[in-house]
């Protein structure tokens, strides 16, 4: 194929692109160095544990030692498949709030407004309520991605929403809707009982066109020549090769691998790519400045009916729904289990929602291990906009070995003030009457951890990341120094190359990133294609009327 356009990634962003470019009829060559997303580890909502810590799907990094949380080395899973990291992530769908995008658009990322990327997420979305009501007129009706709710069959979801509201905060029936603030309903990305990735949504649909190209290689550097983005080059079978474009080349392999693909090409800070012996092409300091992550610690509580999940914590309980969704597509199987979810304000004066609950009828890690034998189960809390920054850097000018990947977490004092808020508030919404039934203890952090120093030690060992990186390659004006792309994804500084992913972010939104990431490939598809953006929306989202002197 004669690639009009080459796109670097088969992850959330590069498959709404690879469709929308396909569906106009354009040649479309897509780079994966990841394989075949087929079989139950990656299908089954339930198993979502499983791919991400399984070499086979995911690209296997860690940071650094982290300077502000033992040294320890933080995971950091990124698909390594068709579909990306929305093939192991938790299926977990959050737009964000209006006002995250409002920052974008104020921060230089002109045309990105919460009004201006509304119509982005409703055209991609196929939303299913799940007969538990929300907003309909804020959600899209028949895009390629399926929105769905769990069932919520467990009390302890219902629990969980019911508690929130004693303690005081707000209620919504639809946090994607027009109000995000309150404890409701979690939406998930399953149809039919199976993870709806953005390769079912998007890369399959666009593949029956004819249009488009998939190819497994490893992207090693993008082909620069005369100023303009002629292709990449690429390793596949152990060969290196050149494929290249009459169009554009457009990153979108991750807020890790896309900073690193465009420093390996010769664009980013000049100082640093001297250091590896890399000529310079374009000198844009802020390529791989900028990182941002979401944080979070599981606050977890012992059980004192066996309702939890717990009880099918064991070989024989997995086979068996295993093979129930396997047949059926039924079962617990067909939910990734976060059913219930809040967000909410972390103290008075804080215009909208700081921090973020997903709620969990069982006490176990991402991983699979529990913190204690026996039924419990889990609040994930962290804050939504800490001001540390990291940075993405090269280990070495060789495109086989891993970035450095430092995020600084922790690194502002009013990140530790608004953990402990988190799990001061947390243990207040466990003490209400409607989980009175259920609460024997708490296991995590642990009754006897309560003074600050306490806290701030329990948050050195036991945060963990979210997995939400993004901001690497940020969007701006071209006269921002720190900008990378230009506001329609454009490499400053460089013809016919863009990024389009998490990465371009200029701040991290509340909530979980593949939504966003989405909205990305399809609003970024229309300038590629030259389109008119959308039609912005006169829709105004629900603010708290006493945001500045109440918190509930």
């Amino acid at each position: 194929m004669e690639a009009e356009f080459i796109i670097v990634g088969a992850g959330s962003a590069g498959c709404a692109m690879a469709y929308r470019l396909a569906m106009a009829g354009r040649k479309v060559l897509v780079i994966e160095h990841g394989g075949t997303d087929a079989g139950p580890f990656i299908q089954m909502p339930a198993a979502l544990s499983y791919p991400m810590n399984m070499k086979t799907y995911d690209w296997g990094f860690s940071s650094e030692p982290e300077p502000h949380l033992n040294n320890r080395r933080l995971a950091t899973p990124r698909g390594k498949v068709i579909g990306g990291s929305s093939s192991i992530n938790g299926m977990v769908y959050v737009r964000g709030h209006a006002e995250d995008y409002n920052h974008w658009a104020e921060s230089g990322a002109d045309g990105w407004s919460f009004a201006d990327v509304l119509p982005y997420f409703k055209r991609m979305e196929h939303w299913h309520d799940g007969g538990h009501g929300g907003d309909a007129d804020w959600r899209g009706k028949d895009g390629p991605l399926h929105v769905s709710r769990g069932p919520r069959k467990n009390p302890l979801f219902e629990a969980f929403v019911e508690a929130g509201k004693q303690a005081g905060y707000e209620a919504t029936d639809d946090y994607n809707g027009e109000k995000q603030e309150g404890f409701g309903p979690m939406e998930q990305t399953v149809y039919n009982g199976r993870r709806w990735s953005a390769a079912n949504a998007y890369l399959r649909p666009a593949q029956k066109t004819g249009n488009i190209e998939v190819i497994r290689a490893l992207a090693q550097r993008v082909v620069i020549e005369g100023g303009r983005a002629v292709g990449v080059e690429v390793l596949r079978g152990g060969t290196a090769e050149v494929l290249r474009t009459t169009g554009e080349v457009i990153l979108a392999a991750s807020p890790i691998n896309s900073p690193k693909l465009l420093m390996l090409s010769g664009i980013g800070p000049a100082a640093h790519l001297a250091e590896h012996g890399i000529d310079v092409v374009a000198d844009r300091a802020g390529v791989g400045q900028n990182l941002q992550d979401h944080l979070e610690l599981y606050i977890q509580m012992a059980s004192s009916k066996p309702i939890t999940l717990y009880k099918h914590w064991n070989l024989v309980s997995k086979a068996v729904i295993g093979a129930q969704w396997l047949f059926t597509k039924t079962g617990l199987g067909a939910s990734n289990q976060f059913e219930s979810a809040a967000f909410i304000r972390s103290k008075p004066g804080i215009k909208y929602p700081d921090i973020q609950y997903h709620f969990l009828p069982i006490a176990v890690r991402y991983d699979g291990k529990a913190a204690a034998e026996g039924h419990g189960f889990q609040a994930h809390v962290g804050p939504m906009r800490s001001t540390s920054r990291g940075a993405i850097t090269l280990a070495s000018g060789n495109p086989a070995d891993a970035p450095k990947i430092v995020f600084n977490y922790m690194s502002q004092e009013k990140d530790w003030e608004e953990f402990r808020n988190c799990i001061r508030l947390t243990r207040e919404i466990f003490a209400q009457d409607a989980f009175k039934p259920y609460v024997k203890n708490e296991i995590q952090p642990g009754a006897n951890v309560q003074t600050d120093d306490e806290l701030d030690a329990f948050i050195r060992e036991h945060a963990e990341s979210a997995y939400h990186p993004c901001g690497t390659c940020k969007m701006g004006r071209a006269d921002d120094p720190n900008a990378v792309v230009d506001p329609q994804g454009r490499v400053i500084g460089v013809e016919g190359l863009r990024v389009a992913d998490s990465s371009i972010f200029p701040r991290i939104p509340n909530g979980n990133l593949n939504a966003p990431s989405i909205m990305v490939g399809e609003k970024m598809s229309d300038h590629i294609l030259g389109l008119d953006p959308l039609a912005a929306s006169n829709d105004a989202p629900w603010i708290h009327p006493q945001w500045e002197t109440s918190q509930r």
